[in-house]
């Protein structure tokens, strides 16, 4: 398991939110930090992983436990 310096629970959050939600919990940790990102919204995991791309952050890891979408990202 990855160690994360802070978690978002963005469960229950329709999209556009939980990539919204990334985006300012991200400034709050400092470069080379993982955010971990929980979600259930099935389009969170094209949403955050082009989202990531684009900020030039890298998807570390992502998996799915019981329907929960769990994604790693490392700010860049």
């Amino acid at each position: 398991m990855m160690e994360a310096a802070k978690v978002l629970d963005a469960k229950g959050l329709a999209c556009p939110m939980p990539v919204v939600k990334t985006k300012k919990t991200i400034e709050e940790i400092d470069s080379g930090d993982i955010l971990e990102v929980h979600a259930t919204d099935k389009g969170a995991k094209s949403d955050l992983a082009a989202w990531t791309k684009s900020g030039g952050h890298e998807l570390v890891d992502e998996a799915e436990e019981e329907g929960v979408l769990k994604f790693w990202i490392k700010k860049a």
